[in-house]
């Protein structure tokens, strides 16, 4: 058995991958901002070191798997606090983890979004981001269209993954993402009612082949696969798990 280290283990689909582990017999690291074994605010540089701090603490001879699942949706959460956690609150986790990780020729999986492909990409925000500039990116932020930065900062993760596997794959740690589409979780439940985002919410679900929301499970039975030695030999992959919305939406693209 192994021992993981996830983040976002509160609620959504971060408890359900936590429940899925520990039913398999996994060591389980929780940091979320309440309700677990390490509470901390990862929008915050301070935060995040604290939070790596705890968890090599607690996992001196290494890690079989981090899955920084924490983050904010748009229309639920101000928009600098979304790049802060969703970008620099998982890719400082995962620079600071790489270490422990290599110790055990570990895993991680991302959390992007299918969403990540529809919004235009704003360059200088991009840039910022793929810097690791947090100050230039908080301040590009506010200059942006509000309710953007969810989908540019999930991007920003799959080009951040993609220009960083041959490093990371040379560490001895395998990296991948998946993309979900819409889930039944508490970040998700809000944009149903707002008058702004239920007509978005709406119309992913029409164009979805499957025709309905995705259930917490469905996503972290993926994760674990991605964790697990059945996808050794995929590296730097992003997994669409949208019921088929992207296969639909971007019939041409790879």
């Amino acid at each position: 058995m192994g021992i993981y280290a996830l983040t976002g283990s509160g609620s959504g689909i971060g408890a359900a991958l936590q429940q899925l582990l520990a039913a398999d017999g996994h060591q389980l690291i929780t940091v979320d901002i309440r309700n677990a074994d390490i509470i901390a605010d990862l929008t915050t540089p301070e935060g995040r070191q604290a939070a790596l701090a705890a968890v090599l603490a607690r996992a001196p001879d290494g890690l079989d798997g981090f899955v920084p699942v924490a983050g904010l949706g748009g229309g639920t959460a101000p928009d600098a606090l979304i790049t802060r956690l969703n970008y620099f609150g998982t890719t400082e986790l995962v620079e600071g983890l790489l270490p422990a990780l290599a110790q055990r020729a570990g895993a991680v999986v991302l959390l992007c979004s299918n969403s990540a492909p529809m919004e235009v990409v704003d360059d200088a925000f991009m840039q910022a981001l793929l810097d690791g500039d947090e100050a230039a990116a908080v301040a590009r932020a506010a200059a942006i269209p509000a309710g953007t930065h969810y989908m540019q900062t999930k991007r920003a993760l799959n080009y951040w993954m993609r220009r960083n596997a041959m490093r990371i794959g040379r560490a001895g740690v395998r990296i991948n993402a998946i993309a979900p589409g819409p889930i039944n979780t508490p970040m998700t439940q809000p944009l149903w009612e707002s008058e702004t985002y239920a007509p978005v919410m709406q119309s992913l679900l029409e164009q979805t082949p499957v025709q309905r929301m995705g259930e917490v499970d469905e996503i972290a039975g993926p994760i674990r696969f991605l964790l697990s030695p059945a996808a050794s030999y995929v590296h730097g992959a992003l997994l669409f798990a949208d019921g088929g919305y992207d296969a639909h939406a971007r019939q041409d693209h790879i």
